[in-house]
């Protein structure tokens, strides 16, 4: 993404109410705040704008992040409807200052939103589906400049549901690379923009130590993680059957140990030096 200048308004002065954010030599605005600012939220005159809009929060019966993503040719009437739902606790929208987004812009920005979503796998997508819209390619180029703006500003308005699994197997440089072993396995990751990115196709003890009767947390996540489907019995140990990120070495060294570990120590590059020398001053 190129670099951007980000204006960001703070309506009552609190950075957990109201917010306008914009972008430098940008048409685009976009207006978030809590579910409890909900009325100042639609009392701006952008929701009597076209756009998308997003509605984030915590899906009840898993507990993980959920959205939904949306579009409507007057934002405020839209959300109105949405006052059933019950997972989402921050509204946010995006509208053009220039007034040309049409009903198929938009339509088309919901349908490529809603991909990223599903792709980024990091929230419970609570649409149906998506209706998408073609267009002509001058409109699709344009559009696709909104959406690179779009995603700029999410993750500052404290989204960041639609980033990407930073370093996937395919695209990290094996100069970042790093490596966690025990009794003969071995698991390879490196350092992300959120944590720590543990790759496909690593391997993981198949029972946990001791100690995580003590120290359950551990027992708990390797337990989600195979309910999720990203850890999965392989003969003698288990294996990640996808990229995944923690929120720390020491988390993601934990899960492939079966129980505390100190991922500084536990994780090195291919010469053998630990993570925390590498990352001495």
């Amino acid at each position: 993404m190129p670099t951007a200048t980000i204006r960001l308004f703070l309506v009552h002065g609190d950075p957990k109410r109201l917010r306008i954010s914009e972008l430098s030599n940008w048409t685009g605005k976009a207006v978030s705040g809590p579910r409890t600012e909900f009325g100042g939220v639609l009392e701006r005159e952008e929701s009597e704008k076209s756009g998308i809009y997003f509605l984030t929060g915590t899906d009840p019966e898993t507990g993980k992040p959920a959205i939904y993503i949306g579009e409507a040719e007057c934002i405020r009437d839209r959300i109105k409807n949405h006052n059933a739902k019950d997972f989402w606790n921050q509204v946010t929208y995006f509208v053009s200052k220039d007034e040309n987004l049409t009903k198929a812009h938009i339509r088309y920005l919901e349908g490529k939103l809603l991909e990223q979503a599903k792709s980024a796998g990091r929230a419970v997508v609570t649409n149906g589906q998506s209706s998408g819209s073609k267009l002509p390619e001058s409109d699709r180029g344009e559009m696709e400049v909104f959406l690179e703006k779009v995603n700029q500003l999410l993750p500052v308005l404290g989204i960041d549901l639609l980033v990407p699994m930073t370093g996937s197997t395919t695209d990290a440089p094996t100069s970042r690379l790093l490596y966690c072993e025990i009794k003969g396995l071995k698991a390879t990751g490196f350092r992300s923009a959120n944590g720590f990115l543990v790759q496909k196709g690593s391997e993981a003890v198949a029972s946990e130590r001791p100690s995580s009767e003590k120290w359950p947390w551990t027992r708990n996540l390797r337990q989600k993680l195979r309910d999720d489907g990203v850890l999965g019995d392989n003969s003698d140990h288990l294996v990640f059957i996808k990229d995944i990120e923690f929120s720390s070495p020491s988390a993601a060294a934990a899960v492939i140990h079966g129980g505390h570990a100190n991922g500084l120590t536990a994780w090195k590059d291919a010469q053998g030096k630990t993570l925390k020398d590498l990352e001495a001053i």
